[in-house]
């Protein structure tokens, strides 16, 4: 039976319409004859959406015991029963109820897609397992119901639904998502404009990048090898040399041209292992193409134009950017150089700018170090005119009637010698000086076509021809040797310039500059070893690379000790013996980096317990007056009882035991926190998680507040949270007690809760002066109290307490201002994962 095709309306956001999308859908198909069933569709009251419901047939769900509440689930059997064409299944990551078939409605619809049902689903993006973390640092709420990223990749169709930020929140506002007691809610959190921006980007990002896979995958199933021009990809060749900078910049004014534009910077390195470009400026530029927006690509390969086409073919480049040529004048004899040889080579399909720069025509300045002395080209047409040349002179001279004369015919084959030194170095030279000295002997020295020599003058001039193609074969290859000698120590320096400066700057990471090696000698990965002790197991302090891992520098194909209990592993391939000098190099600044962050962490440490020092200080000063104050009320209290000078009434002593109980209760309250304080500043707070319902805490935190001074709205529908219950009624007695503090004594505090996704928000809301935004993140600091608040109102740690305990059982507390005045503190909360989400959940369902 043939597997199911499965077609997902993927959402910007909740509510942009990806339900009305799938069922206007299925309207479309039922028109067409296709047989197509609703086999798990959520209205959640929307009169639209469920209009959209009317004229399909629907398949009976499956209701399910949990808790004590009964729920309805997808009838995964029934729908097999049924085994429709086409089955609506909505809300692809959502979580089934315990019991249920599946745990996830995304396994309901794998079984679906294998018994041949072609299936249509929703999801949003945020739903994403990969986005988890980027979504919850952008909106602030973690998904608890999600989807693994292959099933979606796997839709043999994808649609995007989207909606401007505007629309959607005024979509909102109109109550056509939510109902209105809820929307002012949304609307100040998850629908924030800066969240459904992010969310929207994240979408259109997301898509697009499946829609570059697609298209690569075609064009791999079809050998497509020119460039398809559905997107603007500039490839950036750079040499590494000061002229980069330029390059990028201009790569990136044309990017902006075009919406969707993509920068590949593209650096060609030489198979020789050191690099030819200077490393400090590879990285100057490299951090610019990643500020732009761009990728660097570092690329190994011994032709650079015939490379960079490869890799812009294989990246689907439009086009390429590459500088004018810094070569001067004369060493254009050497050939056409790489900007004309890859404009002649990429076609019609790509695009080739040469862009001009300061350094045109200043020469190179930079070396090519290579790991043969001339090259590889250089020797094989070396072995042709050392070899072939003479043959093909031989041929010529013995078809020619003019007789030159011995002399003559040796000057000519003494230049084939040189030009055989000049171009392959010794060993090709040697060749031709062998081969020209036999074939002049039996072809131009008489006796002719004998290998005898009957004139003793000729036997001189023949040596003389070895002797002076030898002498020039030596003094071309000990040239090409000091070049490469050169070359290499130049390369070496800049490397080691780089090492130098960058520890003088205190800027290279560990892992940035394992990275660096792993580049420089071309290995698939690098690691930092270490040991406590000769006999103690090695230790990984840092690795980069896709290589195997390393456990011993044994192990690797290069080891560089660095002292007695440190090793720099490399694995790829073995190093000649002249590359281990810069690589010991690298080693040592790798420990000195190690170091430093090492110091760097107890340098932290050692600002903590400063920190801490300063706290304890700042504690001293601040209950100087704070302690004294309500011990010298209770003692003035009790001296006053005590004394038999004074007749006290009834009245006196009753108010006078309440100022002695007053002062008890504030001293108890002030080392309540002080003690709390202490305990996180030490990291000793260890919540006892469990769940609980918010009426069995907010109600007795209300106990240290005046009757009248707090209205409590906690509905009982609301789902259960994950909370330490001591932790939390500690916290919200001091946010209330704050609130009724500053609040206006007409103006009862409002203490308010609400579900909105996976997490519970507790609201305090008092109508007091407010708070303005600058200081609204120093009020939770220890011993801060805003305005001129009286000495006697506390040392400023109780909302410092109250954040420092909700975020120990994984909370937040923010304070925002309130509509028409006043300051909003709201304490957020995690949901607990069994409960039964009575209220929905906004980012999953809002998908009409």
């Amino acid at each position: 039976m043939a597997r199911g095709k499965l077609r997902i309306y993927l959402g910007s956001a909740p509510g942009v319409g990806k339900t009305y999308a799938m069922l206007s859908e299925a309207h479309r198909r039922i028109e067409r004859g296709t047989d197509c069933v609703v086999a798990f569709v959520e209205h959640h009251d929307r009169p639209r959406t469920e209009v959209m419901l009317h004229g399909l047939e629907q398949v009976p769900r499956k209701d399910l015991d949990y808790r004590g509440t009964l729920f309805t689930e997808m009838d995964v059997d029934a729908v097999l029963e049924r085994a429709p064409v086409v089955a609506l299944v909505d809300e692809l990551a959502h979580t089934n109820v315990p019991g249920s078939r599946n745990a996830k409605r995304w396994q309901d619809v794998e079984e679906l897609l294998a018994a041949g049902i072609d299936v249509v689903s929703t999801v949003n993006i945020q739903h994403l397992e990969s986005l988890g973390d980027v979504v919850e640092s952008i909106t602030g709420v973690r998904q608890r119901e999600t989807v693994p990223d292959e099933v979606v990749r796997r839709a043999d169709q994808i649609e995007l639904v989207d909606m401007s930020p505007q629309a959607l929140r005024r979509r909102m506002a109109h109550g056509n998502i939510y109902k209105p007691d809820r929307v002012d809610a949304a609307l100040s959190n998850y629908f924030r404009p800066g969240n459904l921006t992010a969310l929207r980007e994240l979408a259109l990002l997301w898509v697009a990048d499946r829609v570059d896979e697609y298209l690569q995958q075609y064009r791999g199933e079809h050998g497509i090898r020119s460039t398809w021009q559905a997107r603007e990809r500039i490839a950036v060749g750079l040499t590494g040399g000061p002229e980069g900078r330029t390059l990028i910049r201009r790569a990136s004014r044309m990017a902006a041209k075009g919406s969707g534009s993509e920068i590949l910077a593209v650096y060609i390195a030489r198979s020789d292992g050191l690099t030819a470009a200077s490393p400090k400026e590879l990285a100057v530029q490299r951090t610019l193409v990643e500020d732009l927006g761009g990728t660097f690509h570092h690329v190994v390969g011994d032709d650079i134009p015939a490379a960079l086409l490869d890799f812009s073919r294989g990246v689907n480049a439009t086009q390429i950017v590459l500088g004018s040529s810094r070569r001067k004048t004369w060493q254009y004899i050497f050939g056409p150089g790489v900007g004309a040889t890859v404009a002649r080579e990429s076609g019609p399909d790509l695009d080739v700018h040469i862009v001009t720069h300061d350094e045109v025509a200043k020469g190179r300045g930079l070396p090519v170090a290579r790991g043969a002395r001339l090259g590889r080209s250089r020797s094989i047409w070396g072995w042709l005119v050392g070899v072939g040349g003479p043959a093909l002179l031989t041929l010529l001279l013995t078809h020619v009637e003019a007789d030159l004369g011995l002399a003559n015919d040796m000057l000519l084959f003494l230049t084939l010698t040189v030009a055989a030194a000049l171009l392959g170095g010794l060993l090709p030279a040697l060749a031709s000086a062998a081969v020209g000295s036999l074939l002049l002997n039996y072809y131009f020295a008489p006796p002719q076509h004998l290998w005898t020599i009957s004139d003793s003058k000729n036997i001189v001039a023949i040596v003389v021809f070895v002797g002076v193609a030898i002498s020039v074969a030596s003094v071309v290859d000990l040239a090409a040797r000091r070049t490469h000698q050169a070359a290499r120590l130049r390369a070496e320096s800049e490397i080691l310039s780089f090492l130098a400066g960058s520890v003088l700057r205190g800027e290279t990471s560990l892992d940035a500059l394992l990275e660096r090696v792993r580049e420089t000698f071309s290995m698939d990965s690098v690691a930092l070893l270490e040991r406590a002790g000769d006999v103690a197991p090695w230790t990984c302090a840092g690795r980069v690379g896709d290589g195997r891992p390393l456990d011993r520098p044994e192990d690797a194909d290069v080891d560089m000790p660095v002292g007695d209990h440190m090793a720099l592993a490399l694995s790829g391939r073995v190093l000649p013996a002249e590359d281990r000098r810069v690589l010991a190099a690298f080693a040592a600044q790798a420990v000195v980096v190690l170091d430093r962050r090492r110091l760097q962490d107890e340098a932290q440490q050692a600002r903590t317990l400063a920190e801490g020092n300063r706290i304890r200080t700042a504690l001293l000063a601040a209950v100087s007056h704070d302690l004294r104050t309500p011990l010298a009320g209770i003692k003035a209290a009790v001296s006053s009882l005590r004394s038999d000078d004074v007749a006290w009434s009834e009245e006196d002593q009753a108010e006078l035991l309440e100022g002695i109980e007053d002062g008890a209760d504030r001293l108890d309250h002030l080392v309540g926190n002080l003690l709390d304080m202490s305990r996180l500043q030490t990291g000793t707070v260890t919540p006892l998680i469990r769940e609980i319902d918010l009426d069995e805490v907010v109600p007795m935190a209300l106990g240290g507040v005046p009757d009248g001074s707090a209205d409590l709205d906690i509905p009982e529908t609301l789902p259960m949270v994950t909370v330490d219950k001591g932790l939390l009624e500690r916290a919200v007695a001091n946010i209330v007690e704050n609130a009724v503090k500053y609040s206006l004594d007409a103006e009862p505090v409002l203490v308010s809760a609400s579900a909105l996704g996976d997490r519970v928000e507790l609201r305090v809301v008092d109508r007091g002066p407010g708070v303005p935004d600058a200081a609204k993140d120093r009020i939770f600091e220890p011993f801060q109290r805003y305005g001129d608040a009286p000495r006697g109102a506390g040392v400023g740690l109780g909302l410092a307490v109250a954040r420092g305990f909700v975020e120990s059982m994984g909370g937040t507390l923010e304070a925002e201002d309130t509509p028409g005045g006043g300051l909003t503190m709201v304490l957020t909360l995690r949901a607990a994962s069994g409960g039964p989400p009575v209220l929905p959940d906004l980012s999953a369902q809002a998908t009409s």
